[in-house]
Order: structure tokens, then sequence, then C-alpha cells
């Protein structure tokens, strides 16, 4: 596990820096926050690093196969609540929500089949402005119905989800870019998101995909050259 910034760690994974999950607010009571979940073969590494850390919940950013894979599993065995985007409350409460969130066709199919996690009882759908672990949640929706991010602005450190990946999620080639529209519902709408993030000029931009980025102007830039 990796500290990133001040109560902000990023756990291991292989390959490195591919599905992220993050630990955030540990120094505060009444314990830190675990969000998102990786896959559901995500479980035993989430598990073993978290280990002997005090998590008082888990929340997602979205609720899509590679981010609440292991969420189930580890509300369940940490006995911890599951906090989401009310956009995606059906999405992980129903079974068979989270296939039927996203557009039909082969990849999908794959991650339903091997990725997916079972549904779980969302106990507190997040809205804009609402805190969790010192952040405050912004609804970011696009990539899916109801995702969110995390904003802290003391130190302007962002958690953003999949609204844009630091790296080609097909090649595993660093880069900022977009997420495929085949995982996409409303690629336009995702951009504006994106947008409205950049504008924030984050000074660590923490993503779903990809090494965390120190470089604001990078993000702009990038998010610049977006169509509408």
């Amino acid at each position: 596990m990796k500290q990133l910034a001040e109560d902000v760690h990023m756990l291991s994974g292989r390959p490195r820096n591919a599905i992220n999950v993050y630990v955030v607010g540990e120094r505060r009571q009444p314990g830190c926050v675990l969000i998102d979940a990786a896959t559901r073969q995500g479980e035993k590494r989430i598990m073993r690093q978290i280990a002997g850390r005090k998590l008082s919940a888990h929340a997602l950013t979205h609720a899509h196969p590679d981010h609440q894979g292991a969420s189930h599993a580890i509300c369940e065995a940490l006995h911890i609540p599951l906090w989401c985007g009310q956009g995606d409350v059906p999405a992980m409460e129903t079974p068979g929500g989270v296939r039927n969130s996203q557009a039909p066709g082969w990849l999908n199919k794959l991650q339903a089949r091997f990725w997916t996690g079972p549904p779980h009882p969302v106990s507190r759908a997040l809205v804009e402005g609402d805190e969790v672990a010192g952040f405050t949640v912004l609804e970011t929706p696009g990539h899916s119905r109801g995702q969110v991010a995390y904003w802290r602005e003391s130190d302007r450190v962002l958690i953003l989800g999949d609204v844009l990946n630091n790296m080609n999620v097909m090649t595993g080639i660093p880069g900022l870019h977009t997420p495929p529209d085949v995982f996409t519902p409303d690629p336009a709408r995702n951009r504006s998101s994106a947008r409205r993030l950049a504008a924030l000029r984050p000074s660590l931009t923490c993503f779903g995909h990809g090494a965390p980025l120190r470089d604001p102007g990078k993000l702009a830039d990038f998010v610049d050259r977006l169509p509408e």
C-alpha cells in the first residue's frame, strides 16, 4: 500500500496501476473508508492489505464490475456499510443490475462472467455535497448513471473513478484517455463531467485505472482537446 497524500493510500495490485483501490481518512473517526473494490478476484489482495486498519465504510466511485467486484464479500466480512452514488443504487442492489446497466456486447458479457460481484444493499446513497472521510462528493455521471468523484479542496486531491483513465485500458499503455465508449452509456455526458473536474485544477488526481497524476495543467490540456 502506497501513501499518495495525507490520509490517502493506494493499494498495490498486478498489473501495477491497472485496477486501483484506495483507503482514505485513516486518521479520522470513526475510521477509514475503502474506495472501490476491484473485481470479484480482488477480495484476497484487498483484505490482505487492509488487515489491521479500522474501516468504517466502503464507498464506490461507480457500480461497474472492476470497481464493485469484491464489494459484497468485503462488506460481509468486515460488517461495514456500502455507499454509492444515488444513480447506481439499482445496479448495485439488483441481481443482474450491474450487467444490465452496461451496453450489450462480448466484452461486457465477459466481465459479467468473471468480474462482477453479487448485489449488496446500499446503506447510503451518495449525492452532490455529501462528505466522505474528509472528501466532498461530486456527481459525475456519464460512464455510469451514478458515478461520483471525491474531492478534498484543502489540498486539492481528487479521486475520480473512471471519468478519465490514465492508461489505455485495452493495452495497458500509460497516458490520459476517456473510458471506452463500450463501457460508457453516455460519453458526451462523461466528457462534461471531465471538464468539470479538470476545472478544479487538482494537485493530485487518482484514477480507477492508471498511475496518479500530479500535473493539473496536463489534465486540463487533455480535457480541452475533447469534443463537446
